[in-house]
């Protein structure tokens, strides 16, 4: 595997790379495999300092999604009858938590199965902050 896909490859499973960066690299070194990796070597775009980086972008947007859940609410009801109500974003924790634990996943299908057969149900509910209301609109105490 010496032609340049090859060598695309090559650098992609070693830096973590796109095949646009890898073509790239890999024209800016002028079709040479090992100076390639050198040049990114040097430039400090190794394959740990990408992962980091995209580990922090993850976690940006992992904030960003629990900070907007904060505006939704679950409300379990029974009835015309509000039992308990929680942010959608401890919801999504939740789903996480079932995902990464077979307990946490059982204990989810048992209390989901009790509440359908007790009649229970989901509403979710987006509140809305009154600053972000129009200005001409009249706020009364009933949307705080």
């Amino acid at each position: 595997m010496t032609g340049e896909l090859g060598k695309i490859d090559i650098l992609r499973e070693r830096l973590g790379i796109s095949y646009r960066e890898a073509k790239e690299a890999l024209d800016a070194a002028g079709g040479d495999l090992v100076q390639a990796l050198i040049d990114f070597e040097e430039k400090g775009c190794n394959f740990g300092e990408r992962f980091q980086a995209r580990g922090q972008e993850v976690m940006g947007q992992l904030k960003g999604l629990l900070q907007k859940g904060q505006d939704y609410r679950v409300k379990v009801k029974k009835g015309d009858e509000t039992v308990f109500e929680f942010p959608a974003s401890l919801g999504a924790l939740g789903i996480v938590g079932a995902l990464a634990s077979s307990e946490i996943a059982v204990l989810g299908a048992l209390g989901t199965a009790a509440a359908m057969a007790k009649k229970y149900t989901l509403e979710f509910e987006r509140r809305v902050d009154p600053v972000e209301k129009a200005p001409d609109t009249k706020i009364d105490e009933s949307d705080i």
